[in-house]
């Protein structure tokens, strides 16, 4: 028992020293990141990673964030190595004022927007990088990253999807600017999340959506 504190402090020691060296603050979608409860971006200028999962075929979730006009911020997603991954590439989308008008649909999934909300797709690239993220000493491939302009100040919102339905985990990365924050259960929590997520009922699941979409 007398060694149980001296534990604690350690575990509490060692999560101080590792977030506020990650290059972005790190969170978690202890929740599920849907149209009605987004996960929010407080400072998109400040590097902000949500470690998620589209854990479902026709999953989308939703990122929200309030920007200035003309303010550039830097939007992305990579995907942790972790095995069955290889081929997972997600679609983005940025949805807000000012944007592209059109129809927003998904091939699986459908997605919100509101009804004067324009959007740009931001769709994976047909080539990947790996990278080494030696803090949190995991691998990753980039997908999307690209820096996008506020063309009006506004709400926007990021969708993302997988256009063949496939669940997987990703990064969604919000913001350039280095600031120490994020979850303090960081390190905890990554032990749980770096798993594959199951692809075995995937095609029947994405099947039967297919099929509901065509009788509409």
């Amino acid at each position: 028992m007398k060694g149980r504190p001296f534990r604690y402090l350690l575990v509490i020691t060692l999560i101080a020293l590792i977030v506020p060296s990650a290059a972005h603050q790190p969170f978690f979608e202890d929740k599920e990141f849907d149209v009605d409860n987004p996960g929010r971006i407080l400072d998109p200028t400040i590097s902000t990673a949500m470690y998620s999962t589209l854990g479902k075929v026709d999953d989308v979730d939703y990122y929200a964030f309030n920007a200035s006009k003309n303010q550039s911020i830097l939007l992305s997603i990579t995907i942790p190595q972790i095995a069955g991954q290889d081929n997972f590439t997600p679609v983005m989308a940025l949805i807000g004022p000012g944007l592209p008008a059109g129809n927003l649909s998904g091939n699986i999934s459908s997605i919100s927007k509101p009804d004067d909300a324009g959007f740009i797709i931001l769709p994976p690239p047909l080539n990947a990088t790996a990278f080494f993220e030696p803090f949190s000493r995991t691998a990753y491939w980039t997908r999307q990253e690209e820096y996008v302009v506020a063309p009006e100040n506004g709400s926007y919102l990021v969708a993302v999807w997988d256009e063949k339905g496939q669940l997987g985990r990703y990064v969604f990365v919000a913001g350039d600017r280095e600031v120490p924050g994020g979850d303090p259960a960081f390190p905890l929590k990554m032990r749980d999340y770096w798993n594959s997520v199951d692809n075995s009922t995937a095609d029947n699941n994405q099947t039967q959506v297919m099929a509901r979409g065509d009788q509409k």
